[in-house]
């Protein structure tokens, strides 16, 4: 019976300091934001325009690796080009932040760059894929290319997109060319 009372004391006491090294009950934490999948070429995303305004939707659906374009040669190695929908679900124009660094290429490695990060990759223009910027009339869409000078061992990674809210949204890169536009996106680079 002597255990019982000292268990039973002992887990009172256990109780007791642990509620007040959490700063008693009172004490409501706001759970953390689970972190979103990671999606795949051809999933879209909702994302918020830039400071937050507008609604656009976001679709990688096609890459290239290339280590010569008839737009030059990359500084790093290789071009890896990605093709994206974008569109706006609003009545009002939007304005996506791929023109403000929000586009964004991370290795397996844990390097991350950002959309035109050389000279080379500043110059790939593909035409057909590059239709617009970033600002998008109410409820229009169109298509554009990330272009990122990364070194050959970086093939595969995750392609980030950070919206006018701070969000960050992830697609898992293939380490080869992968998607419907493939054949259409390497004659636009040639």
């Amino acid at each position: 019976m002597r255990h019982l009372v000292t268990a039973s004391t002992l887990a009172a006491a256990c109780c007791l300091s642990l509620t007040a090294c959490t700063g008693g009950s009172d004490d409501r934490s706001t759970p953390e934001p689970s972190p979103r999948p990671t999606l795949r070429l051809g999933q879209s995303a909702d994302t918020a325009g830039v400071g937050g305004r507008g609604a656009a939707r976001i679709t990688p659906d096609t890459v290239v690796y290339a280590d010569r374009t008839g737009f030059g040669a990359p500084e790093h190695g290789l071009f890896a080009v990605v093709t994206y929908q974008s569109r706006n679900r609003t009545t009002s124009r939007v304005t996506t932040t791929a023109g403000q660094g929000g586009l964004r290429w991370t290795t397996a490695g844990g390097r991350t760059v950002t959309d035109r990060n050389s000279k080379a990759a500043t110059g790939v223009v593909p035409i057909g894929f590059s239709e617009g910027g970033p600002a998008l009339p109410p409820e229009v869409g169109h298509q554009d290319v990330a272009v990122f000078d990364i070194a050959a061992a970086e093939r595969g990674g995750t392609l980030i997109y950070v919206d006018g809210d701070g969000t960050a949204f992830r697609w898992r890169i293939p380490a080869s060319d992968s998607g419907a536009a493939v054949p259409a996106l390497k004659f636009a680079l040639d």
